[in-house]
Formats: C-alpha cells, structure tokens, sequence
C-alpha cells in the first residue's frame, strides 16, 4: 500500500514539473567577480534541492559519528539489562518450578551482573527482587543465615524513597511468613506489627497474624483476627465458625482463675457470647473452678427459650448445666419442667430434670426420671453413667444399700 502511494506521488511530481517547468525560459545568474555565471532556473532548483539535501546528510552523518560513543555505551547497557532481566525471568521460572538451587544461581546472576553496570544501580525495584527471590530460594534449601543476609538486603533497600511500596509490602509479608515457618511467632509479630494499616488489613497479613497469634498461645488475639477474616469472607461459612468456636475454646481452657475467665468473656464479642457451645464450654469450665451459681447465670438466657432451639444445642445445653448443678435453686425447676414438657421424648431435657430434682433432693420423681434415662441407649454412655451414680446416692440417702450396690455396678457397666 505504501509503495502504491509513493508510486502516485511520484507521478503526480512529474506532472507538475512538466506543467511549470518543461517551458520555463528564466535564467538565473550568479555574480563572483570577476565571474558571472548564468544557469537556467530549473537547473538552480535541482541544484539547490541537492544542496540541501547533501547538507543535512552530512550533518546527520557527523551528530551520528558524534554520538557513537554513547549510543555504543547505551547499546552495551541494554544488552546488559536483557540479559540480567532474563536472569531474573529464569529465577522466577525456576522457583515456581521447585529447583530452588538453579533460582538462587540465576538470582544471584543477576545482583552480579546488575552490581558490575553501574547504569544499571538505580534500578533498586529490580534489586529488591533479586534479593526476595534469592531469599525465598535459600529458605526453601532451610539455609537461613544466607537467607536473613539476602532478605536484611532487601527490606534495607525496602526503605528507598523511589521503591514502590508493594515491593516493600511484599518483602515484609514474606519475611512474617519464614518466620512462621521457623516457628518464631514474635518476629511474625513485629514484622506484621511494621506493616500499615492498610496493609495490615489485607486477607494474606490477617491469615499469617493469625497464625502466628495461634503460634504464640494467644488465643484471644487471634480470635480476633479470625473474626475479621470472617468478615473478609477468607473462610466458608462452616469454616469460619468452626474456626471461631475453636479460638474461643482455646482461650476459655487458658483461663487459670475465675476472674480471669470472667475477664475473657467480658472481652468477647457478642456474637461469641450469643453462641451456644461457646457459652457452654465458659459455663462448664467455670463450674469446675467452684463457681456453679454463676455459671448457670451464664446458662439461663438460652435456657429460657431452649424450647425453640435446635436438638444439637439441646443437648450441649443440658451438659453444661450438669456440670453447674451443685447448689442448683428451686427456681430452676419451672424452666426445667416446661422444656421437658414441650419436648416429651427428648430424653436430654428428661434427664436434666430428673438430675435437678435429685440435686434438690426430691428423690421420688427424680429416681423415676433417671431410671427411665440410665437405661436407655440413646443416651450417651457418660449421662447414663452419671444417671445410675445419682441412682446410687438417692439409694443411700434412702439406706437401701442393695440397690445402692446395684446402680454402682450398673454404672461401671456404663463406663
């Protein structure tokens, strides 16, 4: 197509120098005394168009010869660039592919041949690069004292004014996610402690503090961040509340005293405090530190509408309550006894009564309600046996120590 056009403009500039020039009779004449040329005009157009041209040329030629030198320079350093981008490619290519001792190799290939350009120093971006991938090559070969050298390198050029902050970002999560895996939960905390806000609010910062909050036994802290990455939408619905549940149990079982516990459960979010299992583990461990009024004060709001709540929670509810009976005030019973008349073949409620009554020590219907759990299946074999133990104490309240005898066999049966 191009060819074709130069083709018309050629034909086209023939035509007009036909059309003014073929019968052109002017004369142009040039005075250098003592000479005098005369040269027709067409001539003095062709020769000056020439000139011209042969002037820029020339002068083309000359700033060419000129700058020789440091288009040579600037070749040699392009050169020098491909090859130490290439180097770098080949790192990464490498390290993806798992041949962490050949990615370290070319990465250090590279940091040479950028040290040995000086045109090439200021490229600091592509230096952190080099480092990290050097770094991360030599923490998968488990050689961590080079490793710290190349990654103090590359978070020291990290602070460079003209580097852009995901490479200094980058370095930093990096380096919180070796200390993971070193097992040094408080450098993983400084270092995510060093990050901006923003940054520390990402999905990635928040699974690497959590895990190393879990690390470092502080199940409060990374409870916390856990919610947030819940919130984040990091976890399936299923995950994110088994994982908070769990958190939330951890950080129950380190309590060592009663107030500390009350401490932790004031500090909890409301949703974990609304939960049911949570609560009932809070309840229970509380209980065994010999505060069983309290623990079911914790109880009492779902109790009031166990009615409506599903099988599960009936059944964690009752356990948590039997651990908090010792003490246990007539009060309780209205709320026992409409739960077990709403739910009739619930034998859990059945037998949370039947528990209550012998704890208040109504003993008649409360051996009538445990006989009818301790011999059924479908309780589990710690409630049956905590049935015929109770069994057995109302049998000695009584002084019928035959039957006395024969709950605690029954009971060692259901061990």
């Amino acid at each position: 197509m191009h060819g074709i056009i130069w083709l018309i403009l050629l034909f086209v500039a023939a035509v007009v120098a036909a059309t003014f020039l073929g019968d052109n009779g002017a004369l142009v004449t040039l005075f250098w005394p003592p000479w005098r040329v005369d040269v027709s005009f067409n001539f003095f157009l062709i020769a000056l168009v020439v000139s011209i041209i042969a002037v820029y040329l020339s002068l083309h030629a000359l700033g060419a010869l000129v700058s020789l030198p440091r288009r040579a320079r600037e070749w040699r350093m392009a050169k020098r660039d491909r090859v130490a981008q290439q180097a770098l490619r080949e790192a990464l290519g490498w390290f993806f592919a798992g041949r962490y001792s050949r990615a370290y190799k070319a990465a250090e290939r590279a940091m040479n041949i950028q040290r040995e350009t000086p045109d090439l120093a200021p490229d600091q971006e592509f230096s952190q690069l080099a480092h990290l991938l050097a770094a991360g090559s030599l923490h998968r070969l488990q050689d961590r004292a080079r490793r710290d050298e190349h990654l103090a390198q590359a978070l020291q050029g990290a602070r460079g004014p003209r580097l852009p902050r995901p490479t200094e970002e980058g370095a930093r999560l990096l380096a919180a996610e070796w200390a993971l895996d070193d097992r040094d939960a408080p450098r993983a905390l400084e270092l995510l402690a060093e990050l901006s806000p923003g940054v520390a609010r990402r999905t990635q910062a928040l699974r690497l503090k959590l895990q190393a909050a879990r690390l470092a036994e502080r199940p409060l802290e990374a409870l916390r961040t856990a919610r947030l990455l819940a919130k984040h939408q990091a976890f399936s619905n299923t995950a994110a509340q088994g994982l908070l549940r769990s958190l939330a149990f951890e950080a129950i079982e380190g309590a060592r005293d009663p107030d500390q516990l009350r401490r932790l459960w004031q500090q909890f979010d409301s949703v974990d405090r609304k939960d049911v299992y949570v609560a009932c583990r809070a309840a229970c461990h509380l209980a065994r530190m010999g505060q069983a009024d309290e623990a079911r004060a914790w109880l009492r709001p779902f109790w009031d509408d166990i009615a409506s709540r599903p099988v599960e929670e009936r059944a964690e509810l009752v356990r948590a309550l039997a651990e908090a009976l010792p003490g246990i005030g007539p009060d309780w019973l209205p709320r026992l006894e409409s739960a077990a008349k709403a739910h009739p073949r619930d034998l859990q409620l059945t037998y949370a009564l039947g528990r209550a009554l012998a704890e208040l020590r109504l003993w008649g219907k409360a051996r009538q309600l445990l006989e009818r759990c301790a011999q059924d299946e479908a309780l589990s074999a710690e409630q049956r046996r905590a049935a015929w133990l109770a069994l057995a104490d109302i049998a000695e309240q009584e002084g019928d120590e035959a039957a006395a005898n024969r709950c605690f066999r029954r009971a060692a049966q259901s061990a």
